[in-house]
């Protein structure tokens, strides 16, 4: 053996093995953090793109309309700034005292109570129909029920106003088959809102079903399988195979439906322009008229802000049940 040799198994073996150990483990975890630190930075570069757009096109206005809600900013504001005025809440103050303002709240708010539960149950029942075994022509049916969502609103509003026509429309129509009286749809208080509902649910159920459909071809075939072999029916498998497998997208359906109930706007414009009677004026109708035909834009923000505080309370809500249902 060399001196060399002899030199170095000397020095082993006066260095403990747990310092070795130890420097071995300070060596990984150094390369480890460079390597979490790179990632990161990655991760930054990639996202930051979006989330520039975010504070750009979100934040920022979002900020902007809750400063402005301060304000009586109005046209003349528009013309000068000198003219605009920090008033406080006195916006806030004169829309609770707007008896419009409420009725718009309370029309919202059936749209929402009636219309989620609509939309989510037809595109779930959609997305079961296109996802079953026995269907033919699958791709074709998935075309024909998505086509809705993706028409233009305005062209197909106008179809609608002509099937719920009192004299002429199909609607009426069918139900005279039945020995019903004709309904006046869009000119009657009470029969405007559903008929707007009817439309929405068969504009929007599209979107929905797609994220039905991607949802339920995750549930495992050999559950339901499992489940007939042992007797249970169709609604015992929905209940308790199907539901609990797909319910953290129900609750995501359920959350983005309630955020567009509240902002529904669109179709009462086209087809009712919010009568009669003032029967579909939505909030965000009324927030449209306050900001754009009478140019109280103060006022307006202050409603945008409101509806905010209204879509964020209801999704946490939403959330809380989930949770406690066990949905996520």
């Amino acid at each position: 053996m060399s001196a060399k040799q002899r030199t170095t198994e000397s020095v082993s073996a006066k260095q403990p093995t747990g310092e070795i150990v130890s420097a071995k483990q300070r060596t990984t975890e150094s390369v480890n953090a460079k390597r979490r630190i790179e990632e990161a930075r990655a991760g930054w570069a990639m996202t930051a793109p979006a989330l520039a757009a975010i504070v750009v096109f979100f934040a920022l206005p979002a900020i902007a309309s809750l400063v402005l809600s301060f304000t009586d900013f109005d046209i003349y504001a528009l013309a000068d700034l000198g003219n605009l005025r920090f008033v406080g809440l006195q916006n806030y103050e004169r829309l609770l005292e707007n008896p419009l303002f409420w009725k718009a709240m309370a029309n919202t708010m059936w749209f929402v109570a009636l219309g989620v539960p609509l939309v989510v149950f037809l595109s779930l029942a959609a997305a079961m129909l296109v996802n079953s075994r026995w269907l033919a022509w699958r791709p074709l049916w998935r075309v024909a029920l998505f086509a809705p969502f993706v028409t233009t609103l305005v062209a197909t509003a106008v179809v609608w106003r002509y099937l719920l026509h009192t004299r002429y429309g199909l609607v009426n129509y069918l139900l005279s088959l039945f020995g019903i009286a004709p309904i006046d749809w869009l000119g009657s208080p009470t029969a405007s809102l559903p008929a707007i509902l009817i439309f929405v649910g068969w504009k929007s159920f599209g979107y929905n079903m797609i994220i039905f459909l991607a949802a339920l071809q995750t549930v495992p075939r050999e559950l339901d399988e499992a489940a007939r072999i042992d007797g249970a029916g169709w609604w015992t498998r929905l209940r308790h195979v199907t539901l609990p497998a797909i319910a953290p997208t129900v609750l995501l359906v359920s959350v983005l439906t309630v955020a567009a109930m509240f902002q529904l706007f669109a179709e009462p414009y086209v087809m009712t322009q919010g009568g009669p009677a003032q029967s579909t004026v939505t909030i965000l109708y009324f927030m449209y008229e306050e900001g754009f035909k009478w140019w109280n834009l103060g006022s307006g923000a202050a409603v945008a802000f409101l509806l905010f505080l209204c879509i964020l309370a209801v999704t946490l809500v939403q959330l809380r049940l989930a949770r406690r249902s066990g949905a996520i």
